[in-house]
């Protein structure tokens, strides 16, 4: 067992974010792995649990990743986005307040920005799941 305070965990900046062959800027945002356990071939863990903070007006653009995900959000606000996987359209917008869980399936574009003027955070648990053509 491990136990740790999230006030122990390395904060880093996160300045960029890959979509499609293109490395997106990301404004405003910080993540602390609160945990994590093994690793998929792109350096990914299997697993993990993190604690985000995105300062006001700050976002994280439009992208994807193989992992699903669900959020947590504890404080502030956030207008959460969902794109179309073809087309990179809008298809919907929400506004996701302190009790919030969001899940956005593999593979899903999507993006989220701090509508609130202080700093707001979530808790984002990430899982690789696998199908059974990938596993054999």
């Amino acid at each position: 067992m491990e136990v740790l305070h999230w006030k122990e965990c390395e904060e880093k900046q996160i300045d960029k974010f890959p979509y499609k062959g293109k490395q997106l800027d990301v404004i405003g945002t910080s993540i602390r792995w609160l945990s994590q356990h093994g690793e998929d071939d792109s350096g990914v863990p299997e697993y993990g649990l993190r604690f985000f903070t995105i300062q006001p007006k700050g976002q994280i653009p439009i992208h994807n990743h193989f992992y699903h995900q669900t959020m947590y959000i504890l404080s502030g606000a956030f207008e959460c986005w969902e794109f179309d996987p073809d087309t990179d359209e809008l298809k919907k917008k929400v506004v996701c307040n302190p009790g919030t869980s969001v899940y956005i399936p593999s593979m899903q574009p999507h993006g989220m920005k701090n509508i609130t003027d202080e700093p707001a955070t979530f808790l984002c648990c990430i899982c690789n799941v696998y199908d059974e053509e990938q596993m054999l």
